[in-house]
């Protein structure tokens, strides 16, 4: 009888070290638009309440509701849709979650008051939570090695474009004298174009084979999918090479206890705690800002008008937030996750603090807006991008739609508090005040990311995610024994020895780091 050495590195192998091609920059693309439209949608919201304020008389509280809604919704969407991924598959739930931004975002342009917009703002939210918790993991488990972050922050880069797009559109039809009560229906209704247009390429989307693997142990499927993306097929052995859609061994995530146990075990829970952490800081700065600035520009420009505002506004984002997107995109698989996130925070601090504690800094239109425009780079060229990044890349497969769920919801209910609250604190405290707290919010998060997060710049997905160490030795079956590539890990080995099957096999699980149960 001969033996068969199978791992999940050999099986991952042609994926990892692939050159980036043809099927990455699809799935980026099919993932971006998503994106495109949140961004477009974060910046669009805050200019409709402008205009509806006196056509729907709508108070400062109303205001506040309709500018934060669809982030509250949002982590709905995106607790959902993260557990569903890992219960159901990712290629099941692909599509659904930028259908229901798109009805949303139609239904919006259709609003006769407070109430129905309100409403439909929920659905449009529910929708966006969704795509965050999906459309990072898919990329993820698609990418390379050397190019992960690379290809996973240029799906959220693509949010540089909608934050372009939206004070662009808007400056259009507040400089052609469209009327207010056309022009807000308008800008609501297009954000739909831009994520209708990749429905078909989602619903059409190949399963991953890492969740094909580790979690529905189909080799075979596994293997072809790599070979899909790379032009390589992987070399299977022993039952591995049975028929596209027959499990070697169907190996499932277990029950909810044991995902919450697995969650809540070292490293993980610590891991968790870092990235929802630092998305929930990053966001009450980032949105609440965001939301807000035509209100923050109002009161530093009292006499400027909405469209004077609204092209500041579009220069900011030209000048600083849409650079900072992609010089991250660049430098993430040379300079890591971890640098350019804490040193994002720390450039946030600075810009915030020298805001609020200069005489003149939150009233000196010269000083103000350089100072705001460089924490605009540094959110872009720092947390913004990471926290995106890291929960797609450092959670075993099992779990990681429901962890970058839980870090993306966290995220939002910072953005749903820094959008709902920052309105009436530049009422209470203006500019100065805000900027006070924001500096504060920035500075808990150069902390968190250095206690609470590892670096996965130059690991395989396995190796990030620590269900494989870096030198994990095969696993040896006999030939007539069941082949299981997804698990290095010694639960599963554990499981794989205890099945009965036809054949003895010698599992050798690594043992510096153990499985939690």
């Amino acid at each position: 009888m001969s033996d068969h050495v199978a791992s999940v590195t050999e099986l991952y192998r042609p994926l990892d070290e692939a050159e980036v091609g043809a099927k990455h920059w699809l799935t980026v693309f099919t993932a971006g638009m998503g994106f495109f439209t949140d961004a477009y949608d974060l910046f669009i919201i805050g200019t409709v309440t402008v205009l509806l304020t006196p056509i729907f008389h709508l108070s400062t509280n109303q205001v506040s509701l309709l500018n934060s809604a669809s982030l509250l919704a949002s982590m709905a969407g995106a607790l959902t849709f993260g557990k569903l991924m890992d219960h159901l598959g990712r290629k099941r739930m692909y599509g659904v979650e930028v259908a229901i931004l798109v009805a949303g975002a139609i239904l919006t342009a259709f609003a006769w008051n407070f109430t129905s917009l309100f409403v439909f703002r929920l659905v449009v939210g529910y929708g966006v939570g969704g795509d965050y918790a999906t459309s990072a993991v898919i990329t993820a488990e698609y990418a390379n090695k050397r190019s992960r972050g690379r290809l996973i922050g240029s799906v959220f880069a693509m949010q540089g474009l909608g934050l372009l797009a939206g004070p662009a559109i808007a400056s259009i039809f507040l400089g052609a004298g469209v009327p207010d009560g056309i022009a807000w229906r308008l800008m609501l209704g297009l954000g739909a174009i831009p994520a209708a247009s990749v429905i078909y390429l989602r619903r059409r989307i190949r399963e991953t084979p890492r969740y094909t693997l580790s979690v529905k142990g189909d080799v075979a499927a596994a293997a072809t999918t790599v070979a899909w993306v790379t032009g390589t097929r992987p070399a299977v052995q022993g039952n591995g090479s049975s028929p596209a859609g027959t499990p070697t061994r169907p190996l499932g995530n277990g029950s909810g206890r044991a995902l919450r146990a697995r969650l809540t075990s070292k490293p993980f829970l610590l891991r968790l705690v870092g990235t929802g952490g630092s998305w929930f800081l990053m966001d009450i700065a980032f949105y609440g800002n965001s939301v807000s600035s035509p209100l923050i520009l109002k009161l530093l420009q009292p006499k400027g008008t909405l469209l004077d505002h609204t092209l500041i506004s579009l220069a900011i984002f030209a000048v600083a937030a849409f650079p900072g997107y992609w010089v991250a995109v660049l430098l993430m698989d040379r300079i890591g996750r971890k640098r350019i996130q804490w040193q994002g925070f720390a450039v946030m601090t600075a810009a915030f603090t020298l805001i609020w504690l200069l005489p003149d800094g939150a009233t000196a239109v010269g000083l103000f807006l350089p100072l705001f425009a460089i924490s605009y780079f540094f959110i872009e060229f720092g947390p913004n991008q990471t926290t995106f990044v890291y929960p797609s890349e450092i959670f075993p497969t099992s779990v990681r739609g429901t962890a970058d769920g839980i870090s993306a919801a966290a995220g939002k209910l910072g953005a749903f508090l820094g959008a709902l609250f920052v309105p009436h604190l530049l009422s209470a405290v203006g500019i100065s005040g805000v900027m006070g707290v924001m500096a504060g919010v920035s500075a808990v998060g150069i902390v968190l990311t250095l206690v609470a997060l590892p670096e996965p710049k130059g690991q395989t997905l396995e190796v990030a995610s620590a269900e494989v160490g870096p030198d994990a030795p095969a696993v040896t079956a006999r030939s007539d024994a069941p082949v299981l590539l997804a698990s290095a890990t010694p639960a599963l080995l554990a499981a794989a020895a205890g099945s009965g099957g036809t054949g003895s096999a010698t599992l050798r699980p690594r043992p510096r780091e153990p499985w939690p149960r």
